[in-house]
């Protein structure tokens, strides 16, 4: 099969003047913004700064109320969303899981469940998983869609810290393998700071954007998390100097 139009352009994404209202509530404004091809981009805010909802103007689950946002042809999203929308009460197995919503060869799946560290659990109940076992099942579905872009919403909610750890260091290997873009809304400053490329800081509009180390330096970061994070920054240098 011929590779769809777009799949090898550097740009995914890119929002102009983009603004979001709930009603007559605004929610954002003003965001211009571009995605690319291979990049990890994380999202950071305080609670009701509209992370949640730049993400899913960006993937187009919803419209904006002005401005544009243009995707690349073809662009294939694979969305993980935040753990507690998903009704874990349900009978569904694993396996049943991974097949809502596109057909994937039995082969595929098994595949898939062994390169995100489950290669045991095809058969078992979702609802017996724990929570970085269930995460990482929804990153095998979002996985298997072969995506473009890869966007995860807070997708490390109620994981412990070495599951936090290892579920970004298996994002960045996704990264790697697939060269894919990456957009994460996360509160994980300290762990975000080494694994990301970009850090956008969003209040209703975005406040700044950049390096991790060069956001981190800016009155408006420091504004909305204060200098506590300091020790995130030297996490990130001690980490950067380390892969360098």
């Amino acid at each position: 099969m011929p590779p769809l139009p777009g799949h090898h352009t550097a740009m995914l994404i890119q929002a102009a003047g983009v603004a979001a209202r709930y009603g007559t509530t605004p929610a954002l404004s003003g965001i211009d913004l571009t995605l690319e091809r291979g990049e990890i981009v994380t999202v950071i805010g305080p609670n009701g700064s509209g992370k949640s909802t730049l993400m899913k103007l960006l993937i187009g689950a919803i419209p904006p109320t002005e401005g544009r946002v243009t995707r690349a042809p073809g662009l294939t999203v694979g969305y993980v969303p935040q753990r507690l929308e998903i009704d874990r009460t349900m009978p569904i197995t694993v396996d049943r899981f991974l097949s809502l919503g596109s057909r994937v060869k039995p082969a595929q799946k098994a595949a898939m469940l062994a390169r995100v560290g489950l290669a045991d659990v095809l058969n078992r109940q979702m609802s017996s998983l724990s929570g970085g076992q269930f995460q990482r099942v929804m990153l095998a579905q979002a996985l298997l869609t072969k995506p473009d872009l890869l966007a995860l919403d807070e997708a490390t909610q109620g994981l412990d810290q070495p599951g936090v750890a290892a579920f970004y260091r298996l994002i960045a290997e996704v990264r790697d393998e697939l060269g894919c873009a990456i957009l994460m809304i996360s509160h994980d400053l300290h762990v975000v700071m080494s694994a990301t490329d970009r850090v956008i800081c969003l209040n209703g509009h975005i406040c700044c954007e950049g390096a991790p180390t060069v956001v981190t330096d800016t009155p408006e970061y420091r504004a909305l998390f204060g200098l506590g994070t300091e020790g995130a920054l030297a996490l990130y240098r001690h980490e950067h100097d380390h892969h360098h």
